[in-house]
Order: structure tokens, then sequence, then C-alpha cells
């Protein structure tokens, strides 16, 4: 009873430090269950299509402008969800300033993978995108709680390195290397943008419900890409149904459905346990490309691939629990956070 009181009274000092209004969540995270896997390993593998189906849309629209297309088509599943779950979709006081920091995360990462995508080909934009799980595991180690960088894991990120030093290599042997080797810069840097966000996400997600975090990121992407679309990118564009199932998986399942998983779970769960199942995407977004777009992948690219997705596996890895880990709430408190 006075271990609880004691936590209760913590709590309480640490809101008064942050002078937050934000609501506070006991939130406890923890490892994967096998259900929770298989449901992560299920959305990971629609994710590994994402860079295919925006490849598909470049053909008829320029990149900025799916881009603002595909945050309306995710709006639409968004908004369903928040009037399912009755959500408050009011910004309170203190809310402001981290959803306008999120958002204006989320719109430079979305142009740095579509100018990547643009650029390169899907296979190398899924392997380098996937990226964001090694600074997933990297980030994690300073702002969540309880998810500690161990020395296999930085091992693991070296190892993945290299892997993203193959694939430029291959990038360079195509005739088009210059380009290519351009997309994928910008690929990495959205891998990483992307994992920075996906830890952002983790520290705002115990108090500020997800379908806003998502209707304010989508409302602020579409304002700022149909302003820079419409001034940067005056070539026509040509609606076809190729364009409309490329929008209709990058909007309902990935921006709406994709989404909304991973931050739900991301609640629960450790944010790096749930980018350890993501591995997969490497192999199984190298094959769609493979099968929808003809992109006959390459003998580096399949290296490249492997050892992005192995040490990223490696990054996600533990060793055994110290007896602070098995602490029912130790580490597993999520900080609160100023939002002034």
């Amino acid at each position: 009873m006075s271990s609880n009181v004691a936590d209760q009274r913590d709590s309480t000092a640490a809101q008064g430090q942050t002078g937050s209004s934000l609501p506070t969540t006991d939130l406890r995270r923890r490892p994967l269950d096998l259900k929770a896997g298989l449901f992560v390993f299920f959305v990971s593998t629609l994710w590994s299509g994402n860079s295919i189906a925006i490849k598909s849309g470049l053909e008829y629209a320029p990149a900025l402008r799916i881009g603002w297309m595909r945050f309306v088509a995710g709006s639409i599943f968004i908004l369903g969800w928040a009037f399912y779950t009755k959500a408050d979709l009011r910004i309170h006081r203190g809310e402001w300033w981290p959803l306008i920091s999120l958002a204006l995360f989320f719109a430079v990462q979305i142009v740095f993978m579509n100018l990547g995508i643009k650029n390169t080909s899907a296979g190398h934009a899924t392997v380098l995108i996937v990226t964001s799980s090694i600074w997933v595991a990297l980030l994690s180690h300073f702002f969540i709680p309880g998810d500690r960088l161990e020395p296999i894991r930085l091992g693991g990120i070296m190892i993945a390195y290299l892997g993203i030093i193959v694939l430029t290599a291959d990038s360079l042997t195509e005739s088009n290397g210059k380009d290519q080797f351009f997309g994928d810069i910008l690929s990495a840097i959205s891998g990483f943008l992307l994992g920075a966000r996906i830890v952002y996400n983790a520290r705002l997600v115990s108090r500020i419900d997800p379908a806003k975090m998502l209707l304010f990121q989508a409302a602020f992407g579409t304002v700022v890409f149909v302003i820079i679309s419409a001034i940067f990118e005056p070539e026509p564009w040509l609606w076809t149904w190729e364009l409309a199932v490329s929008l209709a998986y990058q909007g309902f399942v990935i921006a709406g459905f994709g989404f909304l998983s991973m931050l739900l779970l991301s609640k629960h769960f450790f944010p790096s346990r749930i980018g350890a199942v993501s591995m997969t995407q490497p192999v199984t977004g190298i094959l769609l490309a493979w099968l929808l777009l003809g992109e006959e992948p390459t003998q580096l690219l399949w290296v490249g691939g492997l050892l992005v997705m192995g040490g990223a596996l490696l990054a996600q890895k533990r060793s055994k629990p110290t007896a602070t880990d098995q602490s029912p709430t130790a580490g597993n408190e999520l900080p609160a956070e100023k939002t002034t």
C-alpha cells in the first residue's frame, strides 16, 4: 500500500515539474505476446507493399500531389475510427505544440519518402525505410524507459549500416546510378525520420488520443502538400484505376489502418519489440517489387537487404533480464513530457 501511495506521489510531482495540463496514464509496456506478434507481422507485411504502391502511383501523378491525396484517404479511415470510438478530437491546452511538432515530423518524412521512391527502385526504398527500426532501437534507449540499448543491439546496428553501404554500392552499378544513389539517400533519411517519429508517437500516445494525433497530422500534411505541390509540380496528372488503387492502399491500408494499429500497439508494448517483427519487410518488399513491378533483384540488393534485416533483428535483441526488468512496474512508466 505504501509503495502505491509513493508511486502516485512521484507521478503527481512529475506533472508539477513539467507544467503539463495533459492527462497522464499509468502506461506499462511489455514484450509482445504471440497474438500481438502475429498481428504486427500481418501489419508489417502490408507495410512492405507501401513503396510498391507509391512507385506505381508515381507513373500517373507527381510525388507531392500523391502525398496530399494519400492524406485525404487516410483521414477518411481515421475519422471513421474516431466516430466509432467516440474519440475526443478537441485540441486541449498543452496539446498544440506536441501535435504541431509531430505533424512537421510527419510531413518532412513523407516528402523524403516519396521523393526517394521516385528516384530509386521500390526494392531499395523498402529496405532503406525499414532502417527506421534501427533508429527506434537507438532512440528508445534515450527516450523510452526500460528499452535499453545493449552491446549486442549496438552490434546489430553496425551490421545494418553495412547493409546500407552495400545497397548504395548496388545503386552506383546501375546505368542511372547517380539518380538512384540520390534516391537511396533520401529514403535512408526518411527511415531515420520515421524511426524518430515512432518513438515520439510512443511518448505522446499515452495522453493524446491516437485518432486525434493521426487526423492532425493528415490535416496539416494536406494543407502543406497542396501548397507546395501547386508551386513546384505544375505538370498535369492522369486519373486511372491504377492510381486509384495506389492511393487507396497508401491511404486506407497504410496511413489509416497501418498507422493506427501501430500507435495502439505502442501503448502497450515496447516500440523496439514491435520493430523486431517488422524485419520481414526487406524480403517481402523485394519480392513484391519483383513480382508486381518487374524489378529483378540483384545479388547486392539481396545481400544488403539481408544485412539490414539481420542487423535490425539483433538491434532489437535483449540479454537476460535484470532484477529491475523483472519488476512489474520497473522501466514501463512513461515519463511526463514537457509541453510548454
